[in-house]
């Protein structure tokens, strides 16, 4: 497996494979959790991409389904080793988001909708350790550092000049009103946004607090593509305890829907960026008379 695959993906990758191979055979996952004597679950999971499967699951899969072709076997056998190996995120441990991060990692497009803060791919090592440090009480100093080493590793994505990911970002103004840190962090995050916002595969839009009501109010979300046809669409949803990730394709539908109702009632980019600017202003003011 090539070194630039990370281990999530290629699970999800293999998943879907050893999906279709179960549909073709006309066996049901029940049929199959009897014949490796394990848990209908275990079946979904390793379907799904949420269970490591190893090259003996894959062994007696392609024995059951009646797979005889040496080369797709072979091929599948290199996709479970691929699958159990680590991505860069586990050299720093136990850490959230780590499913997040590894379809991020290999996403080629990312939609987003931030109502509450700047989106971390986005964010300055200021406002990002003012971030953390401000909405996760009693964050040992350790950690707190850690999570801001792995936040700004995972922004090297949009700087890759191989594959650099197309981001399109809907930003709330609220976001932009709300004072993380002090006015010289925030004046540096909003100068940081709008540089960014200029990039050719950077869109940055905001929705004004005029605009009333609109598709985003339930909160965040954001919709992750990938190159590969077989690794599906996931829609991300963070939550403070357990994230969600949808993968069913009406799911998927019903946010794009959303995401292109928010653009549409956005601000331009160029707009977008003029507006950045004028609410720098107010922390340039707010700076210089403290």
């Amino acid at each position: 497996m090539a070194a630039n695959i990370n281990p999530t993906v290629a699970r999800r990758r293999l998943g879907a494979e050893l999906r279709r191979l179960r549909l073709a055979s006309g066996l049901k996952s029940t049929e199959v959790a009897e014949r490796l004597m394990v848990s209908q679950p275990k079946i979904s999971l390793m379907e799904n991409g949420r269970s490591t499967i190893s090259p003996r699951d894959v062994r007696d899969l392609c024995a059951i389904y009646e797979v005889t072709d040496a080369q797709v076997i072979d091929s599948l056998m290199q996709m479970a080793k691929g699958s159990g190996q680590q991505g860069w995120w586990h050299a720093y441990g136990d850490i959230p988001q780590s499913v997040y991060i590894a379809l991020e990692t290999d996403a080629t497009s990312l939609h987003t909708y931030e109502s509450m803060a700047i989106p971390a791919l986005l964010q300055t090592p200021a406002y990002a350790y003012a971030v953390i440090g401000e909405t996760i009480p009693q964050l040992a100093t350790e950690e707190a550092g850690t999570r801001l080493k792995v936040r700004l590793r995972r922004q090297h994505r949009i700087y890759d000049p191989a594959r650099p990911l197309r981001l399109w970002v809907v930003l709330d103004e609220s976001a932009l009103r709300r004072a993380v840190g002090s006015p010289d962090v925030m004046r540096e995050q909003l100068e940081h946004l709008n540089a960014f916002g200029a990039e050719p595969h950077i869109t940055v839009q905001v929705l004004p607090c005029t605009a009333g009501a609109h598709p985003g109010l339930s909160g965040q979300f954001s919709i992750l593509r990938f190159a590969d046809s077989s690794a599906a669409p996931v829609v991300y949803l963070e939550r403070f305890t357990k994230d969600l990730y949808l993968e069913k394709p009406s799911d998927v539908q019903h946010y794009s829907v959303l995401h292109g109702h928010l653009q549409a009632q956005a601000l331009s980019p160029d707009s977008s960026r003029d507006f950045i600017t004028d609410v720098t202003k107010t922390y340039i003011d707010a700076a210089s008379n403290p």
